[in-house]
């Protein structure tokens, strides 16, 4: 069978080349593809990828194309012979553009021709296609056709899916599990032939134990059936296993799946280093262990210390970067207890008597290359956390201390109190606040009967109401991935919670600080906290009294709202459902803003005439060429201060950017142009490499200039700074 493929001959005979259709095998396309998927099974879409697209300006014919880079959903393409030239490179939308995986045109029976532009350039497009192919990684078709078009990689994780998990005990068996949910990423799993929930595991989709269905036939691993199970004859587990495969080949799971899994390190641990490790049992204490068997240069076993005759071995396998494990001697340098070993008759605890006594070592710190990494957690941060003895449950947490890379968290409202569980900072069973509402899972709240011990000074939830005015200081996009509700709680624990969380979503974290300084009312009964912001590299603090009683929470609330310029139910007692009370979301952001100030009144101390103008459009000349207009100013601030240069008494802060003309109409140079005249001028080179134009611009989020350009994190935080002021500006002059 053949498929016509337009392309360019060389013909000795003839003067004059010409397009003709050829006819090309379909053992070709089959071969290329099948080489790409054996050879180069690659995940996500990655720049390099080819696939074939829609020629523009001629219908019903198509060309391979590459992608240069990625921006969410969309791609950066370049069609195959253009070479390094980028003027013809466009962008497309993963879920609305004509995109096919390589071989798509020779099985659907559809006409490969290159643009018009290059058609001249090569004299055998078929010669060119196979060297331009052979060894290429194509775009995987189910992320480019059917219902995983364009999905995240936890989203290609459904109900049903068979994938291959490694035994809890010995790391070179595995046997297959089916996906019974997926909640964010994190699966509920049971094992193929077992139809018990009793032993329904939960893992996230990340951990090491998990593989795609054939791993462990693939890697010469043994496939057996969950140890310890005799209800079922050998032939049962295989008859299950068989049917369960045959199911799961007809959709096999994505390897995309995979691709952000961890690799594993080797490890330098031998059999009988002793070492100090979080109880795998009960992780409210740590508590000492040995290596006890070494599997292979990625695995080893480690066993609690139990000096008792009668003792039963706790047993857990483990690789280099396991959670919870670490030196000798750990806990006395960072001020925590130590478990005494089960039997072991002293009293006080010593590792050199105890390495003495047992004739054993210690692991050398060389095993142990991550063991302060705290990853920014502090003491009373929220989050939310998996319920170590009931591994279904997720609960309202609170870090109530933080030594290297442990987190002490103590879970709330549990009708049966527990300890501090003690949790690794890269631990898979932690989350931020908010996870479970995203993903529609249930949480386990404060139990409210702890606020009632002493009623004035404990208040009720206090709801953020995502789609009320946020003003010109909040980021609406911030906003809104806020939860719905804080608390209940003691109300200065809870106003600095959410005072907090308004600050942290602000364009400039510093200027609402500074506003929230000057809310105040000396007929408040309040107590002073400290609340802090950062911004361009520098950390900044603020004294403020926050209201201690319940009765002035409401007041309070509006006060702030009224500063920040924002709907005054943007956050408080009131939750707004459809249809706000103040009807803040009918109104544009000027005509909006022109209503609050004139229900609010006159400015306060220490706004100017400049604040006042904050939103106002700016007007469009005509008669100017440039595209933007910056303007600065410089406003004392009085009690607050940067605390990285104390000197300094005062606050440079940016103004408003004014643009003469529409971003969305930017060419790529004129996104240059701006990035030259900003701070982030050494970057500008990127977006020339990558021509991005001034739509691509306004798409850029932090994530995606991380990945795209390779940023660190604080450049990248400074170049999404100034993309934020061209949205900002956008949003006032141009989106209304």
């Amino acid at each position: 069978m053949c498929y016509p493929v337009t392309c360019r001959r060389h013909d000795s005979s003839r003067t004059n080349d010409s397009f003709r259709l050829f006819r090309v095998d379909s053992f070709f396309w089959e071969a290329i593809a099948l080489f790409i998927v054996i050879f180069h099974l690659q995940s996500s879409f990655q720049p390099g990828m080819k696939l074939e697209v829609a020629n523009k300006g001629s219908l019903d014919t198509y060309w391979v194309a590459t992608i240069i880079t990625t921006c969410g959903q969309l791609l950066l393409l370049r069609y195959c012979g253009y070479g390094d030239d980028r003027k013809a490179d466009f962008w497309c939308d993963v879920m609305t553009a004509e995109l096919h995986p390589v071989g798509w045109c020779a099985q659907n029976n559809k006409t490969l021709q290159p643009p018009e532009a290059i058609k001249e350039k090569n004299s055998d497009w078929t010669e060119f296609l196979i060297k331009e192919l052979t060894g290429s990684r194509t775009a995987p078709a189910n992320l480019l056709e059917g219902p995983l078009r364009g999905k995240n990689t936890v989203d290609l994780i459904v109900v049903g899916c068979i994938l291959e998990v490694r035994d809890a005990f010995e790391p070179n068996v595995y046997w297959a599990a089916r996906v019974q949910s997926n909640i964010g990423g994190r699966l509920c799993l049971s094992y193929v032939g077992l139809n018990d929930p009793a032993y329904d595991m939960w893992m996230f989709y990340l951990d090491t134990r998990l593989r795609p269905l054939g791993w462990a036939k693939e890697n010469y691993l043994s496939i057996k059936p969950p140890t310890g199970e005799s209800m079922k004859l050998s032939s049962e587990w295989t008859e299950a296993l068989d049917e369960a495969t045959a199911k799961a080949l007809k959709s096999p799971l994505p390897l995309e799946v995979f691709k952000d899994h961890a690799d594993l390190h080797t490890h330098s641990y031998r059999p009988g280093m002793k070492l100090e490790m979080v109880s795998p049992k009960e992780p409210f204490h740590i508590c000492p262990v040995s290596v006890t068997k070494v599997y292979n240069e990625y695995y080893f076993q480690i066993t609690v210390d139990d000096l008792t005759a009668e003792a039963t071995p706790t047993c857990v396998v483990c690789h280099a970067d396991s959670p919870g494990i670490l030196p000798v001697q750990w806990c006395l340098k960072n001020g925590v207890g130590l478990e005494r070993p089960q039997g072991f008759e002293s009293q006080d605890f010593d590792w050199a008597d105890y390495l003495k006594h047992t004739g054993t070592e210690a692991a050398p710190d060389v095993c142990f290359p991550n063991a302060s990494q705290s990853r920014g957690f502090c003491k009373d941060m929220w989050l939310e956390a998996v319920n170590p003895l009931q591994p279904s449950e997720l609960c309202v947490a609170r870090i109530t201390q933080v030594k290297g890379r442990l987190l002490w968290l103590r879970l709330e409202g549990l009708t049966k109190p527990l300890p501090d569980c003690i949790v690794d900072v890269e631990s898979m069973n932690i989350f931020p606040v908010g996870w479970c509402e995203a993903n529609g899972y249930p949480l386990t709240h404060l139990q409210k009967t702890v606020c009632l011990v002493n009623g004035k000074y404990c208040c009720s939830q206090l709801f953020i109401n995502h789609r009320c005015f946020s003003g010109p200081y909040l980021n609406k996009g911030r906003i809104a991935e806020l939860p719905k509700a804080v608390g209940p709680g003691k109300c200065a624990v809870v106003l600095k919670e959410i005072l907090t969380m308004l600050i942290n979503s602000a364009y400039k974290p510093g200027r609402v600080l500074r506003e929230l300084q000057m809310v105040e009312d000396p007929q408040w009964n309040c107590q002073e906290e400290t609340l802090k912001a950062k911004y361009k590299g520098k950390s900044y603090r603020s004294n403020m009294r926050i209201v201690r009683t319940a009765d002035q929470v409401s007041e309070f609330c509006r006060r702030v709202c009224e500063r920040l310029q924002c709907c005054l139910n943007l956050f408080g007692p009131t939750i707004v459902s459809d249809k706000c009370p103040e009807n803040c979301f009918s109104q544009t952001k000027t005509k909006y803003t022109y209503y609050k100030k004139r229900k609010v009144g006159r400015p306060s101390l220490g706004e100017n005439a400049q604040d006042g103008d904050m939103t106002k459009p700016a007007r469009r000349r005509k008669k100017r060429k440039a595209i933007f207009v910056q303007k600065k100013r410089r406003t004392s601030i009085v009690g607050y201060q940067a605390t990285e240069s104390p000197q300094n008494e005062s606050f440079e802060e940016e103004d408003r950017l004014v643009l003469e003309r529409n971003p969305l109409e930017w060419s790529v140079s004129d996104v240059v142009d701006f990035i030259t005249s900003t701070d982030c001028a050494s970057l500008a080179k990127i977006f020339q490499e990558q021509d991005i134009d001034g739509q691509a611009l306004l798409l850029l989020t932090l994530p995606t200039v991380q990945e795209c350009m390779d940023l660190k994190l604080g450049p990248a935080i400074k170049l999404c700074h100034q993309i934020e002021r061209v949205k900002v500006a956008f949003y006032s002059q141009f989106a209304n």
